[in-house]
Order: C-alpha cells, then sequence, then structure tokens
C-alpha cells in the first residue's frame, strides 16, 4: 500500500480519497465535476496507469480511478478471497456509497470482465462503455492458443515457481509489463519506476496480482461469469466502443474484437498499431481523444 500523500515526484498529483466500507481502505480519485468516469485497469498497475487522462477528462467530466483491493494506495487484506466477483462487489459498495449515475466506464484489462459484470448487474446506474485492450467475457469469443503472458504464467504455476517470480513485483515490474506489452519505454524513468513498485514491498503485497492470472487460467472465474449470461440484454443495450493496442500480449487483440463484436457487432473499433497492452502509455493522447469524441456522440 503506498502511503497517502506520495506523489512521485509530482507525476501523480491528485488529492487521495478512500472508502472503508468494503472491510478495507480502498484508494480512489476524485477529479472533476459533471457526468462520471470510471477508469480501471487490471494488473500489476494502479490508478497511476491514467495520471494523463486525468486532467484532460476532468474538465467537462467528474473522473474517478479506483484502486482494486490490493493494488496501489488500496490495502491488501490478508484475509480476503482476490476474485473477479469480490473485486465487482468491492467496486459496488464504492458506486453505491458515492450515489453514481449515468456512469461511463473506461476499462482496461480486469477492468473489462469487472465493469461488464458490473453493468450486467446494475445497468440503470451505467450510461456507456469504452473498452481498452480488454474483453468483457460474454461475446463467446474462444482463444486457440494462450497468449505469451499466459504461457508464461502456465510455465510458472506448472512449475511452482509463480509466487517466487511475481512476489517480486518491487523489482521487476517493468520486465513483467513487458512481458504483458509495454511498449513505450521513453516514459520510463525513475518516478515511473518507483511509482510502479511501490504498491509490492513484499511478497504478501503481490497476492492480487498472483491471483488474477489464476483467476483465469484455473477457469475459477468461470461460475460468476456464467451467473451473468441471462442478464446479457443489459450489456448489449449499452452504448460501447472498443480500442486495441494492436502489440497487445496479454490479450489477443483478434479476442478482444471477436468478444467485443459478439456483443456489440456494429459498434466502433479502433485498432493501435504501435500500442501494446498498457496503450494508456504508449499513446495517451491518442485515446484521451477517442474517449471524448466517443462521449460527445452517446
Amino acid at each position: 500500500m503506498i502511503p497517502e500523500r506520495e506523489n512521485f515526484g509530482g507525476t501523480w498529483p491528485f488529492a487521495p480519497h478512500y472508502f472503508e466500507g468494503n472491510g478495507f481502505r480502498m484508494h480512489y480519485v476524485d477529479e472533476g465535476n459533471g457526468e462520471p468516469i470510471i477508469c480501471l485497469r487490471g494488473e500489476p498497475t494502479w490508478g497511476y496507469l491514467y495520471r494523463r487522462f486525468i486532467p484532460p477528462l476532468s474538465k467537462a467530466n467528474r473522473v474517478l480511478v479506483p484502486d482494486h483491493m490490493g493494488f496501489g494506495k488500496s490495502e491488501t487484506p490478508p484475509d480476503r478471497e482476490y476474485s473477479l466477483k469480490t473485486h465487482v462487489e468491492n467496486l459496488t459498495r464504492l458506486i453505491d456509497e458515492l450515489d453514481l449515475k449515468n456512469i461511463t466506464f473506461v476499462i482496461q484489462d480486469w477492468g473489462g470482465p469487472i465493469g461488464a459484470a458490473y453493468v450486467l448487474r446494475h445497468p440503470e446506474r451505467v450510461k456507456r462503455l469504452f473498452f481498452l485492450n480488454t474483453l468483457t467475457g460474454y461475446g463467446r469469443a474462444k482463444p486457440t492458443e494462450l497468449t505469451p503472458w499466459f504461457q508464461f504464467i502456465k510455465s510458472h504455476h506448472e512449475a511452482n515457481t509463480l509466487h517466487e517470480v511475481l512476489g517480486h513485483l518491487g523489482t521487476n515490474v517493468l520486465s513483467i509489463m513487458k512481458a504483458i506489452g509495454f511498449e513505450n519505454s521513453g516514459v520510463v524513468d525513475a518516478n515511473w519506476v518507483a511509482a510502479y513498485s511501490a504498491p509490492f514491498p513484499s511478497k504478501a503485497d503481490c497476492v492480487g496480482a498472483i491471483e488474477f492470472p489464476l483467476d483465469a487460467l484455473l477457469g475459477r472465474i468461470v461460475p460468476y461469469v456464467r451467473e451473468g449470461f441471462p442478464l446479457i440484454d443489459n450489456l448489449k443495450a449499452k452504448p460501447a466502443m472498443l480500442a486495441v493496442g494492436m502489440k497487445d500480449r496479454g490479450i489477443a487483440p483478434e479476442v478482444q474484437i471477436a468478444d467485443f463484436r459478439g456483443i456489440w457487432p456494429d459498434r466502433p473499433i479502433v485498432e493501435l498499431p504501435g500500442a501494446g497492452h498498457f496503450s494508456q502509455e504508449d499513446v495517451p493522447d491518442t485515446i484521451v481523444a477517442l474517449i471524448q469524441l466517443f462521449i460527445q456522440s452517446n
């Protein structure tokens, strides 16, 4: 857990807010006014991934960036289940507490399944969805093979070395992000490394990042995802858009596109040829412009 006032050399200048209704201290950014935009991501990142999105988007909207349990400035409780269902339930209580309505989700990596699962169950609070290097899990896309990232996870899981490899994110977070698909090495400096390393001072602090990929690899998410299929029309009814960093090594771009098309066959998809899985780092200005246009058009 990152200290409350840490701003990493001024690169994270946003006031911290905390919600304790989930039984742990959950951090979120809350900037600007207007209809809310909630930005979600996956692993091994935290809200810092959206640092270049918050200022421009908050000029016309209220921008909220929560840190999932076990990431960023949120606590890492040792006695909790780090599952897709739990992360959705944590988000639900935060949104209820803030009484947010007409939400635009900007969702990447695990933010896609989390946001989609939320919309299925609470469609009345959500207005539109902007997907970014992710999938919903409801488009019935079937990967033909594991991506390089999940090959890496599978090999280490089978060798009983995964907890050792992902238990050192405090020192190897850059190499892990490159394995998933991080392209813009020019943005990396001492503040960048410190920001992404800071949530993981010990193996115990890495539990969230370890359990996320195992949740998918071992199929533990399947029962919860299946619960949502009867509610699929709630998802189909929302305006949606997908932007895909085509160098993604975590989720195959063709699978992202097939998943999206399975729900929204006529909604826009933008391919970003120079970007990877962490396209917020690779082409932030392009994506911000796409989000603004999407909101204005829907």
